[in-house]
């Protein structure tokens, strides 16, 4: 690639292809990936870029990566491949965690030009104009261990005016023995809530009814400002104009006590929808797993919030085969999700991560045996799911319309997060209205629009 002087005229790219320069964005992961390539897509937009969709052809391909399993490590070498193919010629950058806890295998790959890990996501638009004039290969990732301070990073141009995500949280201290997460995000560090506020203020003019709180560990925010706490945000932006709606996202069952459950009570604009992080309904394996509870503190915890939230919905993930994980250890596990009446489960087979204790550990458990516990979990899962949603057949719930799937019907969730089917016209889009529950289908509720 020829080298391309930027310093006088931002419409460099303009000038040399005779259109407007473009960029593609793809993200595999979690709801953090995804806020943090919209920003960073607003990024690019501001420095006068055209924002085209995934697989298009573009100047300029940045993949957001995910390490959290050996899936998602190939997935992101697949995608850059694949953005290659679609242009020869246009610039490859690879952020994200897959980046930080590989940056030398990352930058080895012909095909990657830039390589960025989990810090400096707001430089993106700067690296790649750097390696336009330089025509050198950059690897701009550092020490994510020595960052202490939250990268701030906003969004203003969601498509979608429905529910928006809001980062307010970064890293994790915890440590699981499975987890290269806190390897590849570093320590905990919180946005400031005066900030966190002016970005809900801006987002609810733009006509967000709902804002999803989000981070990598939700429950440790404000640990390193030494001042504040999770329920002092939502405290913070409750009142604020036009928002509906706050929803939390992925929390670790030890946040819940007593005072954070009369306090939440007090808010109703909170989301009775708790997805709770548990892993393993065993003890022995909770502690081989590093996780910080037992499955009776667990327990003691759902009860808390349903006695102050009698229809709360309590999600959760679980990990099957994780290593030593008897016959009687699942069963177990089996036996407690049974007894807890999670209304979701998302379940994992256990995917030994390079880099974490758990890899190493001894009695691994084989894929066979991994596939016949998933299969069992997700039956139960699904006979669980569908015991909650029975509840809410014949009763009325409120519903955020989200999408219009054909002729006077519309898709929303309720405040609990369960999918629901309406009649009613697009016009109701982004809308909160009641809708009367007839009946189930897939595990989506299914009633009609009451005037």
């Amino acid at each position: 690639m020829n080298k391309v002087d930027l310093s006088n005229d931002n419409d460099t790219f303009y000038n040399r292809y005779g259109r407007k320069k473009t960029v593609s964005t793809f993200t595999l992961g979690c709801k953090v990936n995804q806020y943090e390539t919209q920003a960073m897509s607003e990024l690019f937009v501001k420095a006068g870029y055209e924002v085209v969709k995934p697989g298009e052809f573009a100047d300029i391909y940045v993949i957001n990566t995910c390490t959290v399993t050996n899936l998602g490590e190939r997935k992101s070498r697949q995608f850059i491949r694949k953005a290659k193919k679609n242009n020869e010629d246009a610039i490859i950058a690879v952020v994200g965690c897959y980046s930080q806890v590989s940056p030398k295998e990352v930058s080895l790959m012909e095909d990657v030009d830039i390589v960025l890990g989990t810090n400096e996501r707001k430089k993106i638009v700067e690296f790649c104009e750097e390696y336009i004039n330089e025509n050198t290969k950059i690897n701009a990732v550092g020490d994510i261990m020595s960052i202490d301070e939250f990268e701030e990073l906003s969004i203003d141009a969601i498509n979608d005016k429905t529910r928006a995500y809001l980062k307010i949280q970064e890293g994790c201290n915890q440590y699981c023995s499975y987890c290269i997460i806190p390897y590849a995000r570093g320590r905990i560090r919180s946005r400031k809530i005066d900030n966190i506020r002016d970005e809900v203020k801006k987002l609810c003019k733009k006509g967000f009814q709902e804002i999803v709180l989000t981070g990598i560990h939700l429950a440790s925010y404000g640990k390193d400002l030494k001042e504040g706490s999770l329920i002092d945000v939502i405290e913070q932006i409750h009142d604020i104009e036009g928002l509906k709606r706050i929803r939390l996202g992925s929390l670790e069952p030890t946040l819940i006590d007593e005072e954070f459950m009369i306090k939440l009570s007090r808010l109703p604009k909170v989301c009775d929808h708790f997805h709770l992080s548990l892993q393993s309904g065993c003890d022995k394996i909770l502690k081989r797993m590093n996780r910080k509870y037992t499955t009776k503190q667990y327990k003691d915890n759902v009860a808390l919030i349903r006695k102050y939230m009698e229809n709360a919905a309590i999600t959760t993930d679980i990990i099957v085969g994780f290593p030593s994980e008897t016959d009687e250890d699942f069963i177990e596990t089996c036996n407690f999700v049974k007894e807890i009446e999670f209304s979701k489960i998302h379940v994992f087979k256990y995917s030994p991560r390079k880099g974490t204790p758990a890899s190493k550990f001894d009695d691994q458990i084989s894929g066979d045996v991994k596939n016949k516990r998933s299969k069992i979990l997700i039956e139960i899962a699904q006979q669980l799911t569908n015991n909650y949603l029975q509840r809410f057949i014949n009763q009325t719930v409120s519903v955020l319309f989200e999408q219009s799937t054909g002729s006077d019907l519309v898709k929303g969730h309720t405040t609990n997060y369960i999918e629901v089917l309406s009649s009613g016209k697009k016009q109701l889009l982004h809308e909160i209205h009641d809708v009367y529950v007839s009946g189930i289908q897939n595990e989506v509720l299914v009633g009609k629009l009451l005037k």
